[in-house]
């Protein structure tokens, strides 16, 4: 079994330049985002001019209205990093006026250790056990297929009858 336990560091947007008003929608962070799985201790790292530009951590309310009013968190250091510390859905725009409204803004979603063990091969879960003569344990994937297959076949035919 794989074990994701080590945190990783992202730079955002895979670049150092990323933090930026995107030239197009496929060019959005958040079709960066999308392509990652981010974990319980991950690091989020933004590379941008601090002078010109700077990193709000807000509500999903305030990133949907790109408010920059009341943020969580102000990062304008030029290196921004955030550790994802719970799973969840973070929220960051663009503290530069009008850069959120042009989509210059990121969602990340982080998975719990828990929820990432479904996709790394996890124990699959004990079969139910259904009204009738119990069939023998399969030994192999494709006596599995065949196996669900009967049982569903079964339950088709059943409904019919």
């Amino acid at each position: 079994m794989l074990n994701f336990t080590e945190a990783r560091e992202y730079l955002v947007g895979g670049k150092t330049d990323s933090w930026k008003i995107p030239s197009s929608e496929s060019d959005s962070l958040n079709r960066w985002a999308e392509k990652s799985r981010f974990l319980v201790g991950d690091l989020l790292v933004w590379k941008y001019d601090g002078k010109q530009d700077s990193v709000l951590e807000v509500s999903k309310r305030d990133y949907v209205t790109c408010n920059t009013t009341s943020p969580i968190a102000v990062h304008n250091d030029g290196n921004t990093k955030i550790v994802l510390d719970h799973s969840g859905a973070y929220y960051f725009i663009s503290g530069a006026k009008g850069h959120c409204e042009q989509g210059q803004k990121l969602i990340v979603v982080t998975l719990s250790d828990k929820n990432m063990r479904r996709f790394t091969g996890a124990p699959s879960p004990s079969p139910v056990d259904i009204e009738g003569a119990p069939a023998p344990a399969p030994t192999s994937n494709a006596d599995i297929l065949k196996a669900s297959f009967v049982v569903a076949f079964g339950v088709f035919v059943g409904f019919w009858l």
